[in-house]
């Protein structure tokens, strides 16, 4: 038996855990409430790398799509007593693939320190990142004027 698996199934999710390692250990999530990160698993593709001998989740990654024309990936984490062991690439290429069977022609992440990583699974810099806006929640309260 191989130890560690890749799997596709929102049901394997140990959302505990993964609250726990975005809420406290991930600089975009930092303090995000277990409510919303069940939702945004809820309302997402879900992946997941697991310890097959000890029974633990030691990776996950979401993606928000359409399915048809583009995706979001986010929320790429691997547990830090699991890194050096291969995890993040086996989590990638699971997700690569289930995308790529999709046909999806964009995929799109933010990164402040994995650039390396993604950038062997095709990930690149955005050619023209001045056409490229967001809006983020404050930007709600002075809105509608």
């Amino acid at each position: 038996m191989t130890r560690y698996a890749f799997s596709s199934s929102t049901d394997r999710i140990d959302r505990a855990r993964v609250h726990r390692w975005l809420g406290t250990l991930a600089y975009w999530a930092e303090g995000r409430s277990r409510a919303t990160q069940d939702a945004a698993i809820d309302a997402s593709r879900n992946y997941g790398v697991y310890d097959e001998q000890a029974g633990t989740q030691l990776g996950y990654a979401r993606v928000v799509t359409d399915g048809a024309t583009f995706a979001w990936l986010c929320d790429v984490f691997v547990d830090p007593n699991a890194r050096g062991a291969g995890i993040g690439k086996l989590l990638m290429n699971g997700v690569i693939a289930d995308l790529d069977a999709l046909g999806i022609p964009r995929t799109m992440l933010a990164t402040s320190d994995a650039h390396g990583l993604y950038r062997q699974y095709g990930f690149a810099d955005l050619p023209e990142p001045a056409k490229y806006l967001v809006r983020r929640a404050e930007a709600r309260a002075g809105s509608g004027d």
